[in-house]
Parts: C-alpha cells; structure tokens; sequence
C-alpha cells in the first residue's frame, strides 16, 4: 500500500479531476469524501442565502455527516487533501473529515480548487480539526493541470 493517500471532496467534479490526476503523478491512493445527504445543485446555490451550502458556510461549527468513515489513515504519511474553496475557506465536511481520524503526525497537504478566490484563513480554519498534524497550504488549480504538472508540484514539497 502506498504511504500517500490523496482524499478529496468535489461538489462539481472539478476536484474530484485534480484529485484522480494527483494520485496517479504521486502514485498515491485515492478516497473520495462523501457527504451522508449529497448535495444538490439548489444545496450549491451560494447566491441562495437559505440554501444549504451557505446555511453551512454561516455556521463554522456545522459538521455534515460522512457517507462513510473507512478511510485507512493510520496506513498513510502524507495525505494531500483537496476540497473546493467555499467562501474563502474549505467547506465544513472537511473539518469533519478531520475530526473523524488520527491525524497524528501525518503531514496534510492541501490543494484546491476555487473559481476566483484563494485559500483565505483556509489553513487557520482546519488546524484544529486534526491536532498533532502538520498541515500545510499547498496549491489552488483551476482547470485541469496534467499529472505531469502535478507531479511537479509534489517533487518540489
């Protein structure tokens, strides 16, 4: 088994195919995050205050549920976790994505995607979901980058 494991969440699918391309460039696993209620393209409406991507965002403290915790982190090093960036930060099934493991002494490097704006207090935001954890900002893609771009990338942390 490898000692990289690459997890991510993707509303759209946009990183979930920055996530599939990174696994292969770092030869990493891959474990996609899923929500217990899947999202909806009305739940991802952010110009709708009410629907429930920006009722989640409003409250830091909301945890949706995980479709499922079987995720292996103790066989992992290092674990890129990729999300799209929702209101400058990740979204809350991120934090309980972390709550839910051991992160200690893992790195976690992170990665996203975002259609205009960058990581925000992104890092701040998750450090205390997986304490003794080294996390770290790592890159924000928009587009489609190529495993050898990422491959790059990862050789160059």
């Amino acid at each position: 088994m490898s000692r990289t494991l690459v997890a991510y969440f993707s509303a759209s699918g946009t990183t979930k195919r920055v996530a599939e391309n990174l696994a292969k460039a770092v030869g990493g696993d891959l474990y996609e995050i899923r929500p217990e209620t899947p999202y909806t393209q009305a739940d991802l409406n952010w110009m709708d205050q009410k629907s429930r991507s920006s009722v989640e965002m409003k409250d830091k403290s909301f945890r949706p549920g995980l479709a499922d915790r079987s995720a292996d982190i103790e066989a992992y090093d290092r674990i890129f976790l990729g999300f799209p960036i929702w209101w400058y930060v990740a979204p809350t099934i991120i934090n309980t994505f972390l709550e839910s493991y051991d992160f200690s002494g893992k790195t976690i490097i992170l990665f996203a995607t975002s259609g205009g704006s960058g990581f925000g207090n992104t890092v701040r935001g998750l450090s205390d979901s997986c304490p003794g954890a080294v996390i770290r900002e790592g890159r924000l893609w928009n587009g489609n980058p190529s495993v050898d771009t990422l491959r790059q990338w990862a050789e160059s942390l």
